[in-house]
C-alpha cells in the first residue's frame, strides 16, 4: 500500500480492491465464520463442566492468523494476577495479544452494546467501561480488582487510540487506578506490540473508519509478522501512584520501540480519532 493510498484511507476515503483483494476478502471471511461456528459451540459445552475455556484464546488466535498475521513472542508473557500495559497500532492487536497470552482487554462500553462484537467480547471476559460516567469511576475500578482477584490477565491501551506503530503517545492512566493501590501479588508487565516494516499499512489511523480498514487488512496480499515484546514485569508496590506506574510502563516500551526501529520515534502527527474499544481518558 503506498503513501498516498494510506494517506487517503487516514482522511477516512475509501480505498480501492482489486478483484484479487475482494476474493481474499471473501475467502478470508468466510473462514473467520467457520472458526466461529467450531468454537462457540465447543466454548459453551466446556463451560457446562469447567470454567475457563480455551476455546474464546483459540478463536482469537486463530483469527489473528486468518487475517494474515503471524505472532512471534517474544518473552515469556505472566499467566496470572498480571496487568499488561501495551501500545496500540491495530485492532489485530487484540487477536494477537489474546492468542498469544489469554488475556482479556479493558474496553468502552459501547463495543459491550454492539451485536455481536459485544457478545464475543464477553466470551472473552472483557471488562466495560464508561468514558463519560465520571460517577461510575469507582465502580469500573472495582469491576477491574475482582477481575485481578479471580486470577485473570487484563491489557490495557493507554495511548487511548492507535497509532502508526513508529510513534507512542503520552499515556492516559485512569484504569491503572486499579493499582492505587495494587491488589495483592498484581505484577505489570509492558508489551511492545510490534509490526515491523507494514505497520503504517496495517495501522487504524485518522478518520479511517473501522469497516474499512478491516476490508483493507483481510483483502491484503500475503501475511505479516506481529512481534509482541513481553517485557521485564514490576510490581507497581515500587511506585507511588497511576501516574508513576504508567510512566515506567511507557520508558520500558519506548526503549523496546527505540531498539526496534533503529531511529528516532517520529512525532504522531495524523488527527487521532479514538477507536471505539480503546481505554478511557484520564
Amino acid at each position: 500500500m503506498d503513501r498516498a493510498l494510506r494517506e487517503a484511507a487516514a482522511r477516512g476515503e475509501s480505498t480501492p480492491i482489486s478483484l484479487a483483494g475482494w476474493l481474499r476478502f471473501a475467502l478470508r471471511l468466510a473462514a473467520l465464520l467457520v472458526a466461529l461456528l467450531v468454537c462457540v459451540p465447543l466454548h459453551y459445552l466446556y463451560r457446562l463442566f469447567a470454567y475457563g475455556s480455551p476455546f474464546p484464546r483459540l478463536f482469537l488466535g486463530l483469527a489473528a492468523r486468518i487475517a494474515g498475521a503471524r505472532v512471534e513472542r517474544i518473552g515469556v508473557p505472566l499467566r496470572r494476577d498480571v496487568f499488561f500495559v501495551a501500545n496500540h497500532v491495530s485492532w489485530i492487536d487484540i487477536l494477537a495479544l489474546a492468542g498469544a497470552s489469554g488475556t482479556a482487554f479493558v474496553a468502552k462500553a459501547e463495543l459491550g452494546r454492539a451485536p455481536v462484537v459485544g457478545w464475543l467480547s464477553r466470551l472473552n471476559r472483557t471488562v466495560f467501561v464508561e468514558r463519560e460516567n465520571r460517577l461510575g469511576v469507582a465502580e469500573q475500578i472495582n469491576a477491574l480488582r475482582e477481575a485481578l482477584q479471580d486470577n485473570w490477565s487484563i491489557t490495557v491501551f493507554p495511548e487511548g487510540t492507535t497509532t502508526d506503530g513508529r510513534s507512542l503517545l503520552p499515556f492516559k492512566t485512569s484504569m491503572l487506578s486499579v493499582l492505587e493501590p495494587p491488589p495483592p501479588g498484581v505484577l505489570v508487565q509492558p508489551v511492545l506490540v510490534d509490526y515491523g516494516p507494514v505497520a503504517e499499512e496495517i495501522g487504524w489511523i485518522g478518520d479511517e473508519g473501522g469497516l474499512n480498514n478491516a476490508r483493507r487488512v483481510l483483502a491484503r496480499k500475503g501475511t505479516f509478522t506481529v512481534r509482541l515484546h513481553f517485557l521485564e514485569p514490576f510490581s507497581p508496590e515500587e511506585f507511588r501512584g497511576r501516574k508513576a506506574i504508567g510512566a515506567r510502563a511507557r520508558a520500558a516500551i519506548e526503549a523496546a520501540l527505540l531498539t526496534t526501529l533503529g531511529e528516532p520515534l517520529r512525532p504522531f502527527a495524523h488527527d487521532v480519532v479514538p477507536v471505539r474499544y480503546h481505554a478511557p481518558r484520564d
